[in-house]
């Protein structure tokens, strides 16, 4: 919905912030709205992975994003895909649901 893009993209202020604060990759929960909670991870690349989830255990959320962010750089090490544009491969999408299943459900 519209107010799970606006959390999200309020949020990222904080991920700023707390990226200065820390060198892990892991930022945790950088914001709490309502019953939500924003959880990141920041790639060396600056990229920002971010999670809009009800209050998952740690654990979960951060072992979703290293399989996420191991996935991620497969995809950057293949020649074809040009850095920086829209990831459109279907498999990639189909891998990150599994991991999600896998952790989050």
């Amino acid at each position: 919905t519209r107010q799970n893009y606006f959390v999200l993209h309020s949020a990222l202020d904080l991920v700023e912030k707390a990226a200065y604060t820390t060198t892990n990759m892991y930022l945790k929960v950088v914001d709490k709205v309502n019953h939500q909670q924003v959880s990141t991870f920041l790639t060396a690349g600056n990229v920002k992975f971010m999670l809009l989830h009800g209050g998952k255990s740690e654990d979960s959320i951060k072992n979703f994003f290293s399989d996420v962010y191991e996935l991620y750089v497969k995809l950057l090490m293949n020649p074809f895909y040009a850095y920086d544009t829209p990831i459109t491969s279907k498999a990639f999408d189909t891998r990150v649901r599994a991991i999600a299943r896998r952790y989050l459900s």
